[in-house]
């Protein structure tokens, strides 16, 4: 297929977690550089390039739909998908007949060559995958940098060695593979002369980082970036407390530079479920941890993502769940309906839970969330408290606390600056059906 030897136009859509909008943006910058025009996705565009996720079948219909819609805008355009989807079902998207390319995670750096390979016609393959798990793919790992308002956001680590029952992940990401250390410290040493004080440490199980090149680990990485001078303050993405020893809670806990806010999914609260999900330890363990963290610093806020209607989650076990997530003194939640996907060991347990029974058993759970973020922020009003400014609005700024509050501001003071306030209203929102963003105020000193 020969295109226009004009400057082609290039659109990107991102489904799914955080680690599609960071290689979503590697790609643009890829594109960019080579000299395409990066164009929104809803115009005209010559080539698509549609970034799937498969954590649900919900998430699959919505990629589907996606690429079939950047065909009947252009029909003459190359549309492209990459991602989770393209890695774990790639024939299922090879007959579509929208989809000119399948491009798996294997080959997901590869999108550029192998896009303007087929514009000059030099093959025609439709599908690009290889099975990550082999021996020899992805043995360097390279940092790729995010940048979510004023904060660098780096991905440090990709990959799960966990393989919880209910999970794709690791099927569509492979197992762990991390950056090295030094040159982690490197970008951050970079960003924080470029004037960043905030930085923001992310992967798809950052708690297992370098468990593959054994150079060290995560304590040993955070202890060669909080003497990073000049920054300000390291934020963690989500963690498995598996990984969580005594050692690294004690330092995370009294490192100031360690923003005192922690996502530890506990994705069921019900002993018996956890173990039919293989998450390897109980609810009692889990709440040690969370005690222990909240024991060393009290300000903490303390997130997690839960899955309802897994197969075996019966009535007594969704009461256990309630019961236990009542009481422990979660910041936020995030809940997921489960969605049974081919290639994990759930499958077994077939998907016994109906779709009405999953959706009140989701709507009373984040009922619940919703209720614990207001009453967590309720206990800093009127305090003082250092609010980071990330996101400049029209009428006011967002500033984000250490321990995850955010709060509208009304300063004039740049981005990137530290403010002092005081947290002088709370409320809640919704953003995507997720608890995610508190409506709170706090007024300048």
């Amino acid at each position: 297929m020969r295109l226009e030897s004009r400057k082609l136009k290039v659109a990107f859509a991102t489904l799914g977690c955080r680690m599609n909008q960071f290689e979503t943006s590697a790609l643009e910058d890829q594109f960019s550089l080579k000299g395409y025009d990066i164009t929104d996705f809803e115009s005209v565009a010559d080539i698509y390039i549609v970034n799937t996720c498969t954590v649900t079948n919900d998430a699959d219909r919505t990629s589907r739909k996606t690429l079939r819609q950047a065909k009947r805008r252009n029909p003459n355009a190359i549309v492209v998908a990459t991602g989770c989807y393209a890695q774990v079902s790639p024939q299922e998207l090879a007959k579509i007949p929208e989809i000119d390319l399948v491009i798996g995670n294997s080959h997901k750096t590869a999108v550029l060559e192998i896009v303007e390979n087929y514009i000059n016609e030099k093959f025609e393959n439709k599908v690009f995958i290889d099975n990550i798990f082999r021996e020899n793919d992805f043995k360097t790992f390279f940092i790729s940098t995010f940048y979510e308002g004023s904060r660098p956001i780096l991905k440090v680590q990709e990959g799960c060695n966990s393989f919880c029952s209910f999970c794709i992940i690791p099927f569509a990401r492979g197992k762990v593979r991390s950056a090295k250390i030094q040159d982690i410290v490197n970008q951050v040493k970079f960003l924080v002369d470029k004037g960043y004080k905030e930085i923001v440490l992310t992967g798809t199980q950052l708690s297992q980082f370098g468990y593959d090149h054994k150079e060290g680990y995560l304590l040993d990485l955070l202890k060669q970036l909080v003497n990073v001078e000049g920054l300000y303050r390291i934020r963690l993405s989500s963690m498995g407390i598996n990984e969580l020893d005594d050692y690294l809670i004690d330092f995370l806990t009294t490192q100031e530079k360690i923003a005192p806010h922690f996502h530890l999914s506990i994705q069921s609260a019900d002993d018996r479920v956890l173990k039919d999900m293989k998450r390897n330890y109980s609810v009692k363990q889990y709440v040690e941890k969370v005690e222990k963290i909240l024991k060393n610093r009290p300000d903490t806020a303390i997130g997690t993502d839960i899955i309802t209607g897994f197969p075996t989650e019966d009535e007594t076990a969704f009461k256990n769940t309630v019961k236990n997530v009542e009481e422990i003194p979660f910041a936020y939640i995030h809940v997921f309906t489960y969605s049974m996907r081919d290639n994990t060991s759930a499958v077994k347990f077939g998907d016994r839970v109906s779709p009405q029974v999953k959706k009140e058993r989701t709507k009373i759970l984040r009922e619940i969330g919703e209720r614990k973020s207001i009453d967590f922020r309720k206990k800093f009003l009127g305090k003082d408290m250092e609010f980071l400014i990330i996101t400049e609005k029209e009428d006011y700024k967002i500033g984000l606390t250490g321990n995850y509050i955010h709060a509208k501001i009304k300063t004039d003071q740049p981005l990137n600056s530290i403010v002092k306030s005081k947290l002088t209203k709370v409320g809640y929102e919704r953003e995507d059906n997720l608890a995610t963003i508190g409506d709170s105020y706090a007024d300048t000193n």
